[in-house]
């Protein structure tokens, strides 16, 4: 009822505003630019950016820098490039001055629409730039995923003498949590600390999550323990971070914290909790956790919380639970939760289930390699050699490649790839001489063990 009620005043809000526009004996740019903004800060982007073009087709009003900025960032909203770069192809045609704030809209849109390339080719054009423009291009580039190029971009930064704020550090904290960047995190954490930044909030959160991903859980706890102000992320970010590193009975005691400080979990928060008993095997903990989100909570369960409870009720051998579980899920069931049963059936040697399990996932996602590896190895356990051998040919004939692991090391802030065969470092003979070396090494002291013995 409330969402409706907020959409209702929205929608009358938005016909005071319309009525008042056309009433208005005499509309310049002024009033049309007021019009778009109010259409983009109620949430109507669309309309938005349909009375920026009614403006310039039907009133022949040529759009300034502000004007340009409103409906940018609309665009940006929208998630639409092909609309953005109309904007664009407006603003070369018409000479509007590429000023500072219209350049950091146009980086910030092509960033939000997917086309890192093209914003970095306007970030480059841009005859003035500050921390905002630095802003946009770090945390657009983190927020695509393009985490080396983000850090890049900081490093760059620094050398231009630009000092980074709240938003710049956030960005780079994400980027080093994702890029497990350890001594680089440690190095935002200390800067906070010498310019006397607030660790809450957005930059609290960041912290805890850096440290938890970078395997430094003990530190993310003391980030969380010494905020002054947590909300929903800073609980889930710990939360989440002490079930991965197996601290169970942490994460669910100050997941029982939650209600009592007035927060309420919300979806990620439950994945953290679902996982965390899924690894202690706390089936019956589980179950209530995942009952209390809906019926105490009022939150959907999504696929990603029925997967935990398949992977939970598998891990622990109850197989049949587990597929009860997914005939009653009530959306389309994705890899992920197919993928929890087939590792089940790979624990406790349910070949034949695990043979049907894998064709539900191979619909669902053709391209995953990983449950023809599953079911190959599975195969391998069960003695079943023909089946294994036909599995890998048919992942052969199929051009499908297992993804190699990939192993990573920080030297002095940068983060060096190895992978399976790789030979793509510029050091590569020196690597493998060195791991020869030392592969001699443990085996003349595993020899000396056996004289000792």
């Amino acid at each position: 009822m409330s969402m409706l009620s907020t959409l209702l005043s929205l929608s009358s809000l938005l016909n005071c505003v319309r009525h008042l526009f056309d009433t208005t004996p005499q509309r310049d740019l002024v009033s049309w630019t007021t019009l778009i903004q109010c259409y983009v800060k109620m949430g109507f982007p669309r309309e938005g950016v349909a009375a920026f073009f009614r403006m310039c087709d039907e009133k022949k009003l040529k759009a300034d820098e502000m004007t340009v900025v409103v409906v940018l960032s609309a665009c940006s909203k929208l998630g639409q490039l092909s609309l953005g770069t109309k904007i664009h192809t407006y603003i070369r045609d018409n000479g509007v001055t590429l000023d500072v704030f219209v350049g950091n809209a146009l980086v910030d849109m092509y960033l939000k629409c997917g086309d890192a390339d093209i914003a970095r080719k306007v970030f480059d054009e841009m005859p003035n730039r500050n921390v905002v423009s630095w802003n946009s291009l770090i945390s657009g580039l983190a927020h695509q995923g393009q985490f080396k190029d983000a850090l890049r971009m900081f490093r760059k930064m620094q050398s231009v003498g630009i000092e980074p704020d709240d938003v710049t550090l956030v960005a780079v904290l994400n980027s080093c949590a994702n890029l497990g960047l350890l001594e680089l995190g440690k190095w935002v954490h200390s800067y906070i600390g010498r310019y006397r930044i607030k660790a809450d909030g957005f930059i609290g959160n960041a912290l805890v999550d850096m440290y938890a991903k970078c395997g430094s859980i003990d530190q993310a706890l003391m980030v969380f323990k010494r905020m002054k102000h947590r909300d929903v992320y800073s609980y889930t970010a710990i939360i989440v971070g002490l079930a991965l590193h197996g601290e169970v009975e942490m994460a669910l005691s100050i997941f029982s914290e939650m209600p009592k400080v007035g927060v309420k979990p919300d979806e990620v928060t439950f994945i953290g909790v679902l996982t965390a008993c899924s690894h202690a095997g706390l089936v019956v903990e589980g179950q209530k956790y995942f009952r209390d989100m809906l019926y105490v909570y009022e939150l959907r369960p999504q696929t990603e919380h029925y997967s935990c409870m398949v992977d939970l009720l598998g891990r622990a051998g109850l197989i049949e639970e587990a597929e009860e579980l997914i005939r009653n899920v009530p959306m389309e069931p994705d890899a992920h939760v197919w993928g929890a049963l087939l590792g089940a059936c790979r624990i406790h040697g349910r070949v034949e289930l695990g043979e049907e399990v894998m064709k539900k996932v191979v619909k669902v996602e053709p391209e995953r390699d990983g449950a023809y590896v599953l079911m190959s190895n599975m195969y391998s356990s069960a003695n079943k050699w023909k089946e294994a051998v036909k599995l890998r040919k048919e992942m052969k004939e199929k051009k499908m490649k297992k993804t190699p692991g990939c192993s990573c090391i920080e030297v002095e802030g940068v983060v060096y790839e190895f992978r399976k065969g790789d030979k793509s470092h510029p050091a590569t003979k020196e690597i493998y001489k060195l791991a020869q070396q030392m592969t001699r090494h443990m085996k003349n002291y595993e020899h000396l063990g056996c004289i000792k013995k």
